[in-house]
């Protein structure tokens, strides 16, 4: 739009066409305060407005009837002025210009003044003289001036709309950036140019403003494509004013536009980056959080999802984890999946190989390759062709187009040289492909979860071998046993800890004895499982020698005190079914659980003596009474220890649970692991349960005669 167009001819600044009739009067005249003097034929002033006598200074009483010339000119002036006077009322043609006018108090002011000749009904000649302050004149021409070029040449898009929001005026740089001609814009209202939804947001800050008066500034940014560049997206920034004319009159709204793209695709960059930051330090924090290769492959699914891929999947070669050898050379690859993790329901999920499954990858598929060169796969744009490659087969690929898959990531799982796997990830509804800032943080959480999968596989085989050791070392229940019914179980630390030393024993002895025992070596892993294997030996030998309990924790104390940096808690229990006793003695384990016939369950109130291995301090035997019927419990720490309870309320809980008696031992054994025993505590249990019961006689033939118990007394047990 040139200058002369600003504003439109046929609007005026308050939006109003003008053939529409009068409006509020512009304050602009005021500003200006022209004066009016009208003089006769002869020069003598026969009107004289306010506005004059506030210019000059003489009231209407003075002026009236006095020569203009005379009154408002200074003497050596007069013959040019009478002269340019004399022209004006012979020719008819107007005169304008600066001249100094002489006023009231002596000064010499400068007017801009408009003469012109007038004629009445009657056929005379007037002169009408209009004034004004020059410099207040030069200093308005210089702001219309200034802004009229800054509006014009601005970078800045600037429009005028009124109060009905139609356009009065728009800019060449608005004309640009919307691509539409400034004429199209006229009269037309703001939505009927910017058509598009997200617009309704300016249009009620344009109605805000005019209500309100208070600007909005650079507070609306607005994101999209216009038709001056349908190609790339830009942002603009918003700033509102509401027009308001000298006397307050509402005129309408400015609204001034700045193309602020750099500034968006900056701060976009930085909050990208910031995420990206987030991202990698989240994984940080939630991948590895145990040895469980399952769990860490879920963790590492649940970081990159919704975050950073619509979907992915954690997928590690068979032959490493379960042989520990590396990917053959040649063929396919057969991979176990480990984790899926979709962001919503998705073809693409029914695409990958559930969790468990094992299937084989030819050597033309993306996994394979990735894999083998232990390098990422970055396919931006994703193709037919694509698809085939990154799928298992055909049908695969076929719901991967389906699900809208356009991008995809192949992310090796590398630690400490060798390759176990990959990540895979993929975009669908996700518009942005993959990029390599993208490959950039896939690839250092790919890495950190490797390591975590291979130290977790590492203490998986450890585990695996102590866990073995430690079954192969615990017995198995002799068939029967006089006057006693007993069960038991063994539960392991979870995957993600190592295997612990507790043990329980059932030792038959001489007089059909019974020695029920339970013990708990301090550590973990094979040398922990080793030690628990000397000691149950060592506790069966001297058992076998029919020794108080007492006795045989002093034993066990000695031997206990040259295994190198291990010490352990024992329990151990003889029962003699023929007069119904139990000789207890302790050795810094927990107490047991006594389940008297028609009484609640108790806690043995028991000398706790010393660990073993702590040497030189004696032990005592406590000697129960039992009657048919009658349970005791024996039991490791890691079925009532938790980091969360306090251990009074734990055992409190054991109590309430084994208030029961009546209930199979079985079953028993069963319920305390279930309400006891979470699947993520990180200790061994070993429980032993034993209930009196009458003894039965039963005759042997023998050069003795009969005896008690049904059969001879077996040897120790190794």
């Amino acid at each position: 739009m040139s200058e002369a167009e600003w504003p439109p001819a046929d609007l005026d600044w308050a939006g109003t066409r003008r053939e529409d009739g009068p409006s509020q009067p512009s304050g602009l005249m005021d500003l200006l305060a022209v004066a009016a003097v009208l003089l006769d034929a002869d020069g003598r002033i026969v009107l004289w407005s306010p506005q004059a006598e506030e210019l000059y200074g003489y009231t209407a009483q003075e002026a009236l009837g006095q020569y203009a010339a005379q009154l408002l000119v200074r003497e050596e002036h007069w013959d040019w002025v009478i002269k340019k006077f004399a022209e004006v009322m012979e020719t008819g043609q107007s005169w304008g210009g600066t001249f100094p006018i002489r006023c009231k108090d002596g000064s010499t002011r400068p007017v801009e003044l408009r003469n012109m000749r007038l004629l009445d009904d009657r056929g005379d000649f007037y002169a009408l003289g209009l004034g004004t302050d020059s410099p207040t004149l030069r200093a308005l021409e210089r702001d219309v001036a200034l802004s009229t070029r800054l509006i014009s040449q601005s970078p800045i898009g600037i429009a005028i709309l009124d109060t009905d929001l139609r356009y009065v005026a728009v800019n060449p740089a608005l004309e640009r950036m919307h691509g539409v001609p400034a004429k199209e814009h006229l009269g037309r209202h703001y939505r009927e140019i910017m058509k598009q939804s997200k617009f309704e947001v300016p249009e009620a800050a344009m109605r805000q403003v005019l209500k309100t008066g208070i600007p909005l500034i650079d507070q609306s940014t607005i994101v999209g494509r216009s038709p001056a560049d349908l190609e790339h997206k830009h942002a603009w920034s918003i700033s509102l004013y509401r027009l308001e004319d000298t006397q307050g009159h509402v005129l309408g709204v400015a609204d001034l536009v700045v193309d602020v793209t750099d500034r968006y695709q900056a701060a976009t960059e930085a909050t990208e980056t910031r995420r990206r930051l987030a991202l990698i330090a989240d994984g940080s924090a939630r991948i590895g959080t145990t040895l469980d290769v399952e769990k860490t492959a879920r963790e590492l699914a649940d970081v990159t999802v919704p975050a950073l891929a619509d979907m992915a999947t954690v997928d590690v070669l068979d032959s490493v984890i379960d042989e520990h050898r590396p990917a053959p050379t040649q063929g396919p690859l057969r991979f176990r999946a480990l984790a899926v993790k979709a962001a919503y329901a998705t073809d693409a999920h029914r695409a990958s190989d559930p969790p468990g499954q094992i299937a084989a990858y030819d050597a033309d598929r993306l996994a394979t390759r990735c894999v083998r060169t232990g390098r990422p796969i970055l396919i931006r744009h994703a193709d037919g062709n694509d698809l085939t490659r990154i799928a298992r087969d055909e049908d695969a690929a076929t719901l991967l187009a389906r699900a809208g898959v356009h991008s995809y990531m192949a992310v090796p799982l590398t630690a400490r040289g060798t390759t176990l796997g990959f990540l895979g990830l993929t975009r669908a509804r996700a518009p942005r492909p993959f990029d390599e800032d993208d490959l950039a943080i896939a690839t250092e959480l790919a890495s950190r979860a490797a390591v975590c999968i291979d130290n977790a596989r590492t203490h998986q085989s450890i585990r695996n071998a102590a866990e073995t050791l430690q079954r192969s070392l615990l017995p198995e229940h002799p068939p029967e046993l006089p006057g006693l019914q007993v069960a038991s179980r063994y539960l392991p630390a979870q995957a993600a800890y190592e295997i612990g030393g507790d043990w329980y024993d059932v030792l038959p002895l001489g007089g059909d004895k019974t020695a029920l025992v339970v013990g708990d070596v301090m550590g973990s892993g094979i040398d922990a499982a080793a030690a628990m294997g000397r000691l149950r030996t060592a506790t069966a030998a001297f058992a076998g020698l029919d020794l108080d309990p007492a006795q045989v924790l002093e034993q066990l104390d000695a031997i206990t005190s040259g295994l190198k940096d291990y010490i352990a808690t024992c329990l151990y229990a003889a029962y003699d079914p023929h007069n119904a006793t139990c000789h207890i003695a302790n050795a810094g384990h927990l107490p047991p659980v006594l389940m008297h016939s028609g009484d609640r369950p108790r806690l043995l109130d028991l000398p706790t003596g010393t660990p073993l291995g702590v040497g030189g301090i004696p032990f005592d035997t406590t000697t129960l009474h039992l009657t048919p019927g009658d349970q005791l419990v024996l039991y490791t720490d890691g079925l009532v220890e938790t980091r969360h309870h306090p251990i009074d309320e734990r055992l409190d809980t054991l109590l309430n649970l084994l208030d029961t008696p009546d209930r199979p031992l079985e079953e028993a054994c069963d319920r305390l692991l279930r309400n006891l025993r979470h699947p993520e505590d990180r200790d061994d249990v070993a429980l032993l349960i034993a209930r009196t019961r009458p003894l039965v006689q039963r005759n042997r033939p023998g050069l003795l005669g009969p005896s008690v118990g049904g059969r001879p007394s077996p040897p120790a047990q190794p």
